[in-house]
C-alpha cells in the first residue's frame, strides 16, 4: 500500500512515517519545510520526502492520504483531496486502526511529562525483555528513535490531547484504544484550540470513557483537575500515587536522584518494593518515574525490575539535555512548553547544584505563551534561576520586556539573538549552569551559543 503523509516533518507525523514503513507500506510524504533531524531520519528510512505541498504529488494517487493536523483548508495537497475524492484520514486514526487496535496500548497522558514517561515506560518494558512498540514525542536518548514497530503485544504512545486533524477536531488520544492509561496531571494549555481547562477536561473524559473495565486508569491522588475528570466517571481499575496512595514515593536524596517505591499492603502497613539511582532530578522526574513503574506492573513487570531499569534510564532529547560541558559551564537544552514545567525543571536543577549560578535563557514559543496566556505564571515560575533572559521573537505580539521587568529575579529581554547571546556569554564568576527553554528552534542559539563559549 502507498501511504503518502502530508505534514510528515512534524514530530507525531515523521514518527508515525517511520512505523508504517516498519508495517511494509510504501511511504513517502512532504511538508512546508523538509529539514533536519526529522528529514534525515526519514531518509535514511528509505522515505520519499518532496518540499511543498504541490498538487501534482498526489498524481498518480496514492492508496491512502494521512492528513497532519498543521493543514488547513485552503491547502493545494486539501484541496486537490476533497475536489478528487481521494481516500484520507487523520494521523490519530490510521495508527489507531492500523497499528494499536490488536495491542494492549500503553498510553501516557497528562499536560506535562508526556514524552519523558513514555520514554521511561518503553525503557522499562524493554528491560523487562518484552520489547515493546513504541511512537513518542521526542526521542528517547536510551533508544534513538522515536517510534517502532515491534511483534510483541504491547505498545507505548504518547497520548497528546492536540487535535486530530481540520476534519476531525477531537483529541489525537481518543484513537489509541488505551488499556493501560496514565493521566500524570491536567493544566490549561493549547489556548489556540481549546478555550478553557474545562474544555480540555471534556476530552480527557472522552479519552476515561475508552478505557476497557479490564483497564487501569493511573493518576497522581493530589491532582484535583484530574480528579474532576475521573470523578465524572471512570468504569476501569484506577491506581492512584503520591501522598496517601496506594502507591508513593519516599526521597532518599532531596535533589530525586535518589528515591524508594513504596506500596501500602492490605493491612495499611507500608513495604519497600524498590529504589531507583539514576542520573535524573526534580520530583516531577520522580513522579513520572513513579507512574511509569505502576504501568509496568499493569503488564506483569516486578517493581524491582522496574526500579533497575530507571536506574539505567539515559533520559530524552530536548528534556534537561547537557549539550555543552566545560571550564565550569554547563548547558541543557530543555522544551519547556508551559509554565509549570519551567518552574518544575528549574526547582529540580537548583536541587541538583545547590549554590551554584542558573541563568534561564527562555522563549516563551508555545501557541498558549505566544498568546500571551501564563504571563502572571511565567513571572513567578522562574523564582529558582539567579538570572533569567527572555527572547521576544517576531510572533510574540505582547509585551515580553513587561514580563522581565516583573520577575522575582534579575531579568532582561530582547528580540535580537545576537544581544542574548552577548548575555549569554558575558563574563560570570564560579560554576554556572545555562538552561535553554524553548518549545522550537530558537532561530540556531543552541548552535551559536555553544560555538561562542568553545571559543
Amino acid at each position: 500500500m502507498h501511504v503518502h503523509i502530508l505534514g510528515i516533518c512534524g514530530t507525531f507525523m515523521g514518527s508515525l512515517a517511520l512505523v508504517a514503513k516498519q508495517a511494509g507500506h510504501y511511504v513517502s510524504g512532504s511538508d512546508a519545510n523538509v529539514y533536519p533531524p526529522m528529514s534525515t531520519q526519514l531518509e535514511q528510512s528509505g522515505i520519499k520526502l518532496i518540499e511543498g505541498f504541490d498538487p501534482q504529488q498526489l498524481n498518480p494517487a496514492p492508496d491512502l492520504v494521512v492528513v497532519g493536523n498543521a493543514m488547513s483548508r485552503g491547502n493545494p495537497c486539501v484541496e486537490y483531496i476533497l475536489d478528487n475524492n481521494l481516500p484520507y484520514t487523520s494521523g490519530p486514526q490510521w495508527l489507531g486502526e492500523s497499528i494499536l487496535r490488536d495491542k494492549h496500548v500503553l498510553a501516557v497522558s497528562g499536560t506535562h511529562g508526556k514524552t519523558t514517561t513514555s520514554s521511561m515506560l518503553t525503557k522499562i518494558l524493554d528491560f523487562a525483555g518484552l520489547q515493546p512498540g513504541f511512537l513518542i514525542g521526542g526521542i528517547p536518548q536510551d533508544f534513538g528513535v522515536s517510534a517502532r514497530l515491534s511483534d510483541s503485544d504491547y505498545f507505548v504512545v504518547e497520548a497528546d490531547e492536540y487535535d486530530s486533524a481540520f476534519f476531525d477536531k477531537r483529541s489525537k488520544f481518543v484513537h489509541y484504544f488505551a488499556n493501560t492509561l496514565i493521566i500524570n496531571n491536567l493544566e490549561f494549555d493549547h489556548g489556540d484550540i481549546f478555550d478553557d481547562l474545562t474544555a480540555i477536561q471534556r476530552q480527557f473524559h472522552h479519552l476515561v470513557r475508552t478505557v476497557p473495565s479490564s483497564g487501569t486508569v493511573i493518576s497522581p491522588a493530589a491532582d484535583h483537575n484530574v480528579r474532576e475528570v475521573l470523578d465524572r466517571g471512570c468504569w476501569s481499575n484506577q491506581e492512584s500515587f503520591g501522598h496517601d496512595s496506594g502507591w508513593r514515593y519516599a526521597l532518599i536524596a532531596e535533589d530525586g536522584s535518589q528515591f524508594d517505591v513504596i506500596q501500602y499492603d492490605q493491612d495499611g502497613h507500608e513495604i519497600s518494593r524498590g529504589k531507583v539511582k539514576w542520573e535524573q532530578s526534580g520530583l516531577h522526574n520522580v513522579m513520572n518515574g513513579l507512574s511509569a513503574i505502576i504501568a509496568a506492573s499493569q503488564v506483569g513487570v516486578d517493581v524491582e525490575q522496574s526500579c533497575l531499569a530507571l536506574s539505567q534510564f539515559v533520559g530524552v532529547k530536548r528534556r534537561m539535555e547537557v549539550i555543552y560541558q566545560r571550564s565550569g559551564i554547563t548547558v541543557y537544552d530543555d522544551f519547556a512548553h508551559h509554565p509549570t514545567a519551567i518552574k518544575a525543571t528549574l526547582e529540580g536543577l537548583r536541587a541538583k547544584v545547590g549554590n551554584e549560578a542558573i541563568i534561564a535563557i527562555i522563549e516563551p514559543r508555545s501557541a498558549t505563551m505566544r498568546m500571551g496566556g501564563h504571563q502572571d505564571a511565567l513571572c513567578s515560575s522562574v523564582g529558582s534561576a539567579d538570572q533569567v533572559y527572555w527572547y521576544q521573537n517576531s510572533r510574540i505580539d505582547w509585551d515580553v520586556e513587561a514580563l522581565a521587568k516583573a520577575s522575582v529575579v534579575p531579568a532582561e529581554a530582547t528580540d535580537s539573538i545576537e544581544t542574548l547571546l552577548h548575555l549569554a556569554v558575558k563574563s560570570q564568576q564560579g560554576n554556572r549552569h545555562i538552561v535553554v527553554m524553548s518549545n522550537g528552534g530558537f532561530e540556531g542559539f543552541h548552535e551559536k551559543l555553544i560555538a561562542a563559549l568553545s571559543h
